[in-house]
Formats: structure tokens, sequence, C-alpha cells
């Protein structure tokens, strides 16, 4: 039984997901030169590189498994996949824009006709349509920007993850169509028969997923400040407490914190009188 897993094969979303499978113990045989087909340190799982743009086609179809790919494109595909996570990468906005000196400031400007230049014919077609407003739209492959400035079109639906590319094309935001980030997706087929590899795949990329910004905190304490010590540690689920066999009246105790919290949780432990004290990266929480 083996798995295929689409991966975008350039872009700024492919390093992250290559990294990722990595990360959950799924790492690539070969991660430098990036082929079509690619073997991992797994027998039953193999990567296929592609087109972003492709991989909910691909994985709708069956030609992949599995698959890592933006939201965005998968509704705009209309893919039938089974999505699975949501990775916290790739982070974008599919919006409605307008030029800085048009009337159009808001929603409720645009007029019944007007012409929207996009990348994404079908996510903009139903988003008017939602909100009752027929428009014309003009699908284009690139440079949707310049659209309205050669007379193409009134407004443009684009990608954008910080709204800079918009700015410096003297272009406004008027209105969030989607929020996007990269997911992991299966197909429905796929994810019947071979359920159990699927299943571990999803767990190990989660492991990661829920791992990060997270450290582990282990230190020596005295079982008299002991309870000073678990209100001051803010575990996942409260500090874990074992003996030290060597060292009689004192326990080891260790705790899941938030990365953030671990200079505030550091002093404060010091203060309280622990010792010993190891902060450890966390690959994984299973």
């Amino acid at each position: 039984m083996e798995i295929k897993i689409a991966l975008p094969s350039k872009g700024r979303i492919s390093d992250p997901a290559v990294e990722l499978l990595s990360k959950a113990g799924i790492g690539l045989k070969d991660a430098v030169n990036r082929r079509l087909f690619a073997e991992t340190y797994d027998d039953q799982i193999s990567v296929m590189f592609t087109r972003a743009a492709d991989i909910p086609e691909f994985v709708a179809d069956g030609a992949a498994d599995m698959g890592m790919t933006g939201l965005d494109l998968i509704e705009e595909k209309e893919a039938t996949v089974e999505i699975l996570e949501d990775l916290n990468f790739g982070r974008s906005k599919l919006v409605l824009a307008a030029p800085e000196e048009s009337d159009i400031k808001e929603l409720g400007d645009v007029k019944d006709g007007s012409i929207v230049a996009t990348e994404f014919p079908h996510l903009t077609e139903r988003y008017f349509k939602n909100q009752g407003i027929p428009v014309k739209i003009v699908e284009l492959s690139g440079s949707t920007e310049i659209a309205p400035f050669i007379g193409v079109s009134d407004l443009i639906t684009d990608l954008t993850s910080t709204g800079t590319t918009l700015k410096m094309n003297h272009l406004q935001m008027v209105d969030t169509i989607l929020e996007s980030s990269v997911h992991l997706i299966a197909n429905p087929d796929s994810y019947q028969s071979k359920r159990e590899k699927i299943d571990e795949i999803q767990t190990g990329v989660k492991g990661v997923l829920d791992a990060e910004g997270k450290k582990l905190v282990m230190m020596n304490v005295d079982k008299e400040v002991l309870d000073e010590v678990k209100n001051a540690m803010p575990g996942m689920t409260g500090p874990t407490v074992s003996q030290v066999l060597s060292k009689k009246g004192v326990v080891a105790v260790h705790a899941v914190v938030n990365e953030q919290e671990v200079f505030q949780v550091v002093n404060r432990l010091k203060r309280i009188g622990a010792r010993d004290i190891l902060v450890v990266p966390i690959e994984r929480i299973i």
C-alpha cells in the first residue's frame, strides 16, 4: 500500500511543505535535487512535485493520495477532497481591490455590471453571486494589478499576504473574499481504502504543528516548595513530578510551556528555589 503525496514544486510554500514532512519523520532521501518524484525514508510513502494550482485536481482525481496546497486553490478548483489539517503557513487573503483614486471604497459602491479582473474566476463569481451584485469577470493568468489602469477592468480580486503589493500598485482593499493557508488534503477514495496510513501521516504532521512555539522546561526542586512550583508552571495538563533517587527530598519537575512564556516562567521558578533548569526544544507532541 503506497501513499503518494503531492507537494508544490516551487514558490513560497514549497520549502515549508518539504520541511514539515521532514519534521514529521517523513524526510526525502534526496532533498537537494527536486525531481518530479522523490522517495522518502518510509518505503510506503513517496512524493510528487507539481504546481500548487494543480494539486487539488491531482488529489481529487486520485493521481495523488494526499497533498499540501492553498485553501484558495482548493476552493477555486472546487475539488472534491478530504481536508485533513490547516498547516498554519502560507497565510494569505483573496481580496477585492480598486484603484486608490476610484470612487469604490466599500462593497456597496460597486455598481451592477462592473468589470472584475482575476486569476480566481470561480471564487470571484461565487462571491458576487452571494452578494447579489451582477458583474462581468475577466480571467487573467497574471499581472492582475495592472488591469484597472489599462482599461481592462474596474476592480480586481487578487491574493495578498501583507497588502504591500496592492499599495505599491496604488490599489486599495475593498473587501476580503477568502482567508487562505496551506492545508493537508486527501483523495476521498484513498481516505477510505488507505485510512490507516493516511492517519499515521496526519498524526505525524499534527504532532509537529502542536509542538510549534512550545518548549519543555525541566528542573529539580525541594519538595517543600513543590506547590509553589506547580502554581508557577503553566503546563498543558499540569507539570509532571518524579522522585530524584540520588537526592532525598528533591523531585524533578517538567512541563510544556509556550515559548513566549519561558523567560518569565524560568525567572519565577528560580526565585522559588528551582535549580538545574533545562529548556529543551520539542519536535512533536503526539
